[in-house]
């Protein structure tokens, strides 16, 4: 019986690391394209301000 619970132990760990793996790669993932968006929104933010300043000298 103690074999029996150290193996389904084992097989919940080994679960339990593959999990994790997979959610550090999706948080990885997910920090590498909320980067991309702040840039995209950055780069949105500087060509509204050109359009702006373009809207007062008229």
């Amino acid at each position: 019986m103690n074999e029996e619970l150290f193996d389904c132990l084992e097989k919940r760990i080994e679960t339990l690391l593959h999990e994790f793996a997979s959610l550090k790669q999706e948080a990885s993932r997910l920090r590498d394209e909320n980067q991309r968006l702040v840039a995209e929104r950055e780069d949105f933010k500087l060509r509204i301000d050109l359009i702006l300043n373009k809207l007062e000298g008229i």
